[in-house]
């Protein structure tokens, strides 16, 4: 038999984002709860602001019966001379019944005490008050709060409480509030309890009370108001994923509605502006003809007739922020950038100040510029001094915002407020847009910088954050890495894959190193392979069969196992691919770091002749891509087949065995200067 259940804990208003952070957990903990007491079936999981629903159309009344089969010790070990063991005591125990009680059952060949009991399933109303506790026990919101005299504590108090089976009010209790049959409406229509007798009714009434129930249904809601405002006003609303689930998660009535402000605040940088709005005040921003208006969307959670007091209200409270932004921006302006007081600011215990790390970005820019001063030049149209001054002055005044006014007061700008300072001054473009962009990219898919030159940037300023935490001990395990290192590694490999730049790990690793204490290069060389695994989109196998050939330039890692990976992908590889695993598994008995000498007049069989001159073709011709060089060697199958048919590479004869093996060996070193072909697995 089954029922209806409906659950809803009142609360008093959530915090959006930490409730955002587990709300697949919340419901999956559901999910496991009722699996644990076997009442598993389908159910929904609503949230507003106010309230954590449960909504079962149809709940078992009571658990199903449960057969219990315990195996206990071998007969032999629980009985000896008619007499009780002490094993066989403890397992007797254990199922709290007298041993001549147990019964015998084979397992595994052997006679073993057994014992079978069918428990009786539960009501599930004796059953939902300890599933509930268990539920909001396991939401793990981080910080929780403790009310009146309760030792107990939740996210925010809880205040009503409905458990429903049917129209029945089950028995329940959570945080000292028992179960009845109310709910409350919005605020701003009742702060009385309304009675709710039917189940059935529960969204109607909500909906009457001005509570949109289904956070869906909010964002919906939000979006089509959006979209009427863009519409009757010419303009368009930034669409922000993060702001927009939030504003659904802290509103029961969301009213959008259009506001605001003085112009003359337009002077801000855009980030300021939006960072000030969304931030503080989590209000939409607002674009005409492709700029940013002084024009914003706030999402109202008010029920009213008229919403002018409201847009009134929101343009009062966001003019102070701008305000304070404004004078910000123009104290810091007339300040300029500069480094003073970065000298005070320690990056990490161990490795300094800020200037500091700026010092060792330097040289580790240059060193970079240095590999690629020709493209450069030829790229900007500037001489390899001009770059080097520019160089210096775009690491140099990199972190300089730190100690300005707007970052201060909105951290997430930092780089940002430094280029449009460094722009506002005069300063060239190449070191504005370093600034800009030296933090980029932001994370997996984020833009990369726009030049090389900026990549240069970006990537000295990871290397220093990398090599400097490796050698003060503060590497990522297992999961965790609070220096985002495994971020660092991968915006590397983006930006040397995307603008085609020679990059030797051990030689940059070794050439840069001198500033740092002495650490373990090969842990962090294995660190940055590892990470190189994650961020190439092969087959795991190909990306390892690179890696064990010793190629340790990231560029060339990424273009032979894109080249590899394309051949191997390809249906009819893995029908040809024996043939060449035949061929690494001959060259194992070969030492490869020796030269490798093939005597033509040792050749017995013709094929033998015919298979070494093809080689030496494929390897005589220039190639202008790694897959066309891989092809050719690929090319070799038939004559390899041949060979293998006619020829006993395993000869009596030592000279003529030692040649056989060194001409196949010969083909497989070649395939080595690129991928070990042994590691493929398809």
């Amino acid at each position: 038999m089954t029922k209806s259940l409906l659950v809803e804990i009142g609360v008093e208003e959530l915090p959006a984002i930490p409730l955002l952070k587990i709300i697949k957990n919340i419901e999956k903990s559901w999910q496991d709860i009722l699996k644990e007491y076997r009442l598993s079936c389908d159910f929904e999981f609503i949230y507003t602001p106010r309230r954590l629903v449960l909504k079962h159309q149809a709940i078992a009344t009571k658990q199903p019966n449960h057969l219990i089969e315990l195996f206990g010790p071998p007969l032999s070990a629980a009985k000896r001379d008619g007499e009780v063991t002490k094993a066989g005591e403890g397992f007797a125990r254990k199922c709290g019944v007298a041993f001549e009680a147990l019964d015998v059952a084979e397992k595994n060949g052997k006679e073993v005490l057994y014992y079978k009991q069918e428990e009786q399933g539960e009501e599930t109303t004796t059953l939902l008050p300890k599933m509930l506790q268990k539920w909001l026990a396991s939401m793990a919101f981080g910080k929780m709060m403790r009310w009146g005299d309760r030792k107990d504590e939740f996210i925010r108090p809880v205040r009503w409480l409905q458990v429903r089976m049917d129209n029945e009010v089950v028995e329940a209790e959570l945080f000292g509030v028992f179960s009845d049959n109310k709910t409350y409406l919005h605020r701003m229509v009742s702060f009385e309890p309304v009675v709710l007798d039917k189940v059935q009714e529960y969204d109607d009434l909500l909906s009457k009370g001005k509570v949109s129930l289904y956070p869906a249904d909010r964002k919906t809601k939000i979006l089509e108001a959006f979209t009427q405002l863009e519409s009757k006003h010419g303009i368009e609303i930034e669409r922000d994923g993060a702001l927009l689930d939030e504003v659904v998660a802290i509103t029961e009535h969301p009213q959008a509605l259009l506001g605001e402000f003085d112009a003359l605040f337009l002077e801000l940088p855009p980030e300021a502006i939006i960072a000030s709005m969304k931030e503080h005040q989590r209000y939409f921003p607002v674009f005409e003809e492709g700029k940013l208006s002084n024009k914003f969307v706030v999402v109202s959670n008010a029920v009213t007739e008229d919403y002018t007091k409201v847009i009134e209200g929101n343009e009062r409270v966001l003019k102070p922020r701008l305000a304070d932004g404004l004078f910000f921006y123009r104290n810091d302006l007339k300040r300029g950038l500069v480094t003073d007081g970065l000298e005070k600011i320690t990056f990490m215990d161990g490795l300094g100040s800020l200037i500091d790390k700026i010092n060792r970005e330097k040289e580790i820019a240059l060193r970079l510029l240095a590999l690629y001063a020709k493209r450069l030049e030829k790229e900007t149209g500037k001489s390899i001094e001009e770059l080097q001054a520019l160089m210096e002055e775009s690491i140099a005044l990199a972190k300089a915002d730190l100690t300005s006014e707007m970052v201060y007061e909105f951290t997430e700008l930092q780089g940002l407020m430094g280029y449009y300072y460094a722009k506002a001054l005069g300063k060239d473009p190449l070191v504005y847009t370093a600034i800009k962009e030296q933090y980029f990219p932001l994370g997996e898919g984020a833009e990369l910088p726009s030049s090389v030159f900026s990549s240069i940037v970006a990537m000295a300023i990871k290397l220093d954050t990398l090599i400097g935490l490796f050698s003060i001990g503060k590497i990522p395990t297992g999961s965790k890495d609070p220096f985002a290192l495994r971020r660092a590694v991968n915006g590397i490999v983006r930006m040397v894959v995307a603008y085609d730049l020679p990059f030797d790990m051990d030689a940059i690793l070794h050439e840069v190193s001198d500033a740092y204490a002495s650490y373990d290069k090969d842990k962090l060389t294995a660190f940055i392979l590892e990470r190189i695994k994650k961020s190439l989109d092969a087959n795991p196998s190909v990306i390892n069969a690179v890696l064990e050939s010793g190629e340790r330039d990231i560029n060339e890692i990424a273009k032979k196992v894109e080249a590899l990976n394309e051949i191997v992908s390809n249906p009819e590889f893995k029908e040809q691919f024996s043939t060449f695993k035949r061929v690494a598994n001959i060259s194992k008995e070969v030492n490869l770091d020796e030269a490798l000498e093939v005597d033509s007049t040792q050749f017995v069989e013709p094929i033998e002749k015919e298979l070494y001159q093809a080689y030496l073709e494929v390897i005589g011709q220039e190639y202008s891509s790694y897959k066309e060089r891989l092809e050719a060697l690929f090319s070799l199958k038939p004559k390899l087949d041949a060979y293998f048919d006619d020829v006993m590479v395993n000869a009596e004869d030592e000279k003529v065995r030692i040649n056989r093996k060194n001409t196949i060996a010969s083909i497989y070193k070649s395939f080595r200067e690129i991928a070990d072909i042994k590691e493929i697995s398809i």
